[in-house]
């Protein structure tokens, strides 16, 4: 008996014998689940990549080397350059286009929206699906509280038959209902723990990429008066 009981109340077995509905809701789940986590392994390649080649450009640029030379080196291997090398690409070959014989106010500024240009771009890519990790850690607690609530529905209409309800009656429909809130929570926990963290990955790098145009447009704006 107590082996039929073990069968019958199996992960497996509840979840196969659930409703249309909640079998549903655990579907879209399960979906959402592993699209989380494709994209929160993938964010974090490019995160951590990012923030190694900002370390090795700043490391180099700050060194004193010649800004030709640099740039010369950044535009023939642009595919592999990181976005604060594209950033400082844009505004100095924005740069090189009117530095010559024109007015210094009228250069700067042309400079600095090539960089900001280029810097929206890049902070859109590295922005990238975190609205879909922060759409997941607020929705999926309410798709699998759905579940949960026409499962446990369901429970409790089943003894309307009954003459003495007991436990077992109830008992693998409140379970089946409550996996689908588990499920809710296992897609739901590591989607905001990922988007806190990577937003706040991305909002370190937004503001070292603002300080180095700012940095930049002086070495450029001394370099042209001088």
């Amino acid at each position: 008996m107590s082996t039929t009981v073990t069968q019958d109340m199996s992960f497996l077995y509840l979840i196969a014998s659930a409703s249309v509905l909640v079998q549903l809701v655990m579907l879209v789940l399960v979906l959402i689940s592993f699209f989380s986590w494709w994209f929160i392994f993938r964010k974090h390649f490019v995160i951590r990549n990012e923030i190694r080649k900002t370390d090795d450009f700043e490391d180099i640029f700050w060194r004193g080397v010649d800004l030709n030379a640099l740039h010369q080196r950044i535009t023939s291997a642009r595919y592999d350059s990181g976005s604060l090398e594209r950033i400082f690409a844009a505004g100095f070959g924005e740069f090189n286009k009117h530095a010559t014989g024109s007015d210094l106010d009228a250069v700067m500024e042309s400079t600095r929206r090539a960089m900001r240009a280029t810097y929206q771009r890049e902070m859109d890519y590295l922005e990238s699906h975190l609205s879909f990790l922060a759409t997941v850690g607020s929705v999926s607690p309410y798709i699998g509280l759905l579940g949960t609530v026409w499962g446990i529905m369901n429970s409790f209409r089943s003894l309307a038959s009954v003459t003495q309800a007991t436990i077992a009656h109830v008992a693998p429909g409140i379970a089946e209902a409550l996996i689908a809130t588990a499920m809710g929570l296992f897609a739901a926990i590591p989607a905001v723990v990922a988007y806190n963290r990577y937003a706040s990955s991305t909002d370190q790098l937004a503001t070292r990429f603002e300080s180095f145009m700012e940095e930049l447009s002086n070495v450029l704006q001394r370099r042209a008066a001088g």
